[in-house]
């Protein structure tokens, strides 16, 4: 990458006239944020949208303080799980009653693959997954086969397709590729799952909150993703579970916890699960982690999530160019898709000495992460990134591969 000597002035005159023109640009001061710091991490942990402290003090002193046991009626605690799932829908493209949030992204995966397998039918034993997957979601798919009998099937997202048969239960799939920020094709492979008699799981981790997903749309069966990304729930916020209207009634959950009974509180020794999406519960929800989920989930208020894909298009567009306008030929090297159709909202950039690099960006105020063995990831949240910042960051990484080399 790179063409030369740049005209920065001109960049940075660019950068300002597209920060005026951003339809967005008036959500980047309900975060708590540094002047000094440009932050491209969101892709692991998303800001502090500001109305959370407050929030969390009310649920502290007041419904946890005061109300104590009342709060679980009084204060919602008992119904947050659904509540705070159907503040998710919007932002997947699925319709109300079919999110359930709580536990972590890897319980989930495992409900959900499990709950796939036992209703694939007969015949059908073998789950199919992304071979680049999330080192999780691969553990907890091995895990899964050898629970239920199945042999496990690796294959590279291209070749997803190409690995259904007559003998798959299931498929798992990354939507986004967490190094590369690859997005893969979740309408095709779905579609493609179905007319093979499976199912499919689809990872939303690095996508929800950072384009349209269209769940419901495109007929998928069951995904799970985290919140702590670009959905800004904060660190070890919970996760959430998406199961199909049409499949909840045989939704047989491998984890059949008491807070997924149809009568919970009756305390029956015999489990009868419960209708809808709470079916996805397990045990007693983590409310001060929940509440403060919720609390940030507001900052998306009346926010198109087509807009933010434009935006996000937009950013990663311009990062590229200021890269190859700022920093020498043969430097750095983009693994991240150039084609919009598949491309998440992060840049992966190949670079000698990555981790030293990073940790050098990192000081001077430029806030990325590093993925062995030599990958810089930048992550590109549109609700507060700009393109002033995006601009800053390109001409901070073109200093400090210079000084490096």
């Amino acid at each position: 990458m790179g063409s030369g000597l740049p005209d920065r002035a001109a960049q940075r005159e660019k950068a300002r006239k597209l920060d005026e023109a951003d339809p967005l640009r008036a959500k980047r001061a309900e975060f708590v944020l540094d002047d000094d710091t440009v932050y491209l991490d969101g892709n692991s942990l998303g800001a502090l949208p500001a109305v959370v402290p407050d929030r969390m003090a009310d649920v502290v002193a007041r419904q946890w303080g005061r109300l104590r046991i009342r709060s679980w009626t009084e204060s919602g605690w008992w119904t947050a799980p659904e509540r705070v799932g159907d503040r998710v829908a919007p932002l997947v493209g699925a319709a109300p009653g079919q999110i359930v949030a709580g536990d972590s992204t890897s319980v989930n995966v495992f409900k959900a693959l499990v709950g796939a397998v036992r209703m694939a039918g007969e015949g059908r034993d073998e789950i199919v997954v992304d071979a680049t997957t999330f080192p999780t979601d691969g553990y907890i798919a091995e895990s899964a086969a050898r629970m239920t009998g199945c042999r496990l099937v690796t294959a590279d997202p291209a070749g997803i397709v190409d690995a259904l048969g007559p003998r798959t239960a299931v498929a798992l799939v990354n939507h986004v590729d967490y190094r590369s920020g690859r997005l893969h094709d979740l309408p095709g492979v779905t579609a493609a799952a179905h007319e093979a008699g499976a199912l499919a799981v689809w990872d939303l981790c690095h996508s929800a909150g950072a384009l349209p997903v269209g769940l419901d749309e495109h007929g998928v069966d069951f995904a799970v993703g985290c919140t702590y990304k670009y959905l800004n729930g904060g660190p070890g916020s919970p996760a959430y579970l998406y199961v199909r209207r049409d499949l909840q009634s045989r939704f047989d959950s491998p984890l059949p916890g008491w807070n997924s009974h149809r009568d919970p509180f009756g305390m029956s020794g015999r489990y009868e699960p419960a209708d809808g999406a709470p079916r996805g519960r397990v045990g007693t929800p983590d409310i001060l982690s929940m509440l403060a989920l919720e609390a940030a989930l507001e900052v998306w208020d009346g926010v198109p999530i087509e807009a933010v894909r434009d935006k996000s298009l937009a950013l990663t567009d311009f990062f590229l160019e200021c890269v190859a306008a700022y920093v020498r030929p043969g430097r750095v090297e983009s693994i991240t898709p150039s084609r919009h159709a598949e491309r998440g909202s992060q840049v992966a950039l190949r670079c000698a000495g990555a981790g030293a690099v990073m940790e050098t960006l990192i000081a001077r105020g430029v806030v990325g992460d590093f993925r062995h063995p030599d990958v810089l990831r930048f992550g590109f949240t549109p609700l507060y990134v700009s393109f002033t910042d995006t601009e800053r960051a390109a001409r901070v990484l073109a200093e400090v591969v210079a000084a490096g080399t």
